[in-house]
């Protein structure tokens, strides 16, 4: 059995981006947090996510030199999507557009694991049976991302064994919140922090 952590980024009064979707607050240039964070990536045995990510992040980190790359293509993923294997058809034309780029500039090169996103579990039944489906395999932590609407679900639902926040030195007043679809309060113990340069902490919650 292995237990599902969900890794965000959110501000001090729990937002993960403004309204209109912009969340450029959360990269600071931070190396202590990065260095935080991408720990914690590195020791995951799936990742998993949202369509709408699944497709960003696809796109994304195929091709990316960070430091989070690594980890985010090499570790195995699963998409939570109805639409079935359809889904991957973006991680697939993202892979063969690289690929027939790789020759023109560095910058389009393929990182290797590039091609695991083509090859993610897709995850289109019930939630609650998918994550306990998943978590029933024997492994490293799952480690979610959002969206906002995923992340939201999993709270809701109380799949989540372990919060690990990102959180900014900022407040939004408004926004895309994590967790404003509890049907009750939901308590929380505190397991370690640590503070760094740029004012962000590093929080790490368990259920109480």
């Amino acid at each position: 059995m292995r237990e599902l952590i969900l890794m965000m980024s959110v501000s001090l009064d729990s937002f993960v981006s403004s309204v209109d979707g912009n969340n450029q607050w959360m990269f600071s240039g931070d190396q202590a947090a990065i260095a935080w964070k991408v720990e914690a990536l590195a020791n995951a045995g799936l990742h998993i996510m949202g369509s709408r990510s699944f497709q960003d992040m696809a796109g994304f980190w195929q091709t990316s030199t960070s430091v989070f790359a690594p980890p985010m293509n090499q570790i195995p993923k699963a998409v939570f999507s109805k639409q079935g294997p359809a889904i991957l058809k973006a991680a697939a034309t993202a892979t063969e557009l690289r690929e027939a780029q790789a020759g023109d500039t560095q910058t389009a090169q393929l990182q290797p694991g590039a091609e695991s996103w083509a090859e993610a579990y897709v995850a289109g039944g019930d939630l609650a049976q998918e994550i306990a489906r998943l978590k029933a395999q024997d492994g490293k932590p799952i480690i979610a991302h959002g969206g906002a609407a995923f992340a939201r679900s999993l709270v809701a639902q109380n799949l989540i064994d372990e919060y690990a926040l990102t959180v900014s030195p900022i407040a939004l007043g408004k926004g895309l919140p994590l967790f404003s679809d509890l049907p009750a309060p939901r308590p929380l113990k505190l397991v370690s922090s640590k503070a760094f340069p740029s004012g962000a902490m590093g929080q790490v919650y368990r259920p109480a």
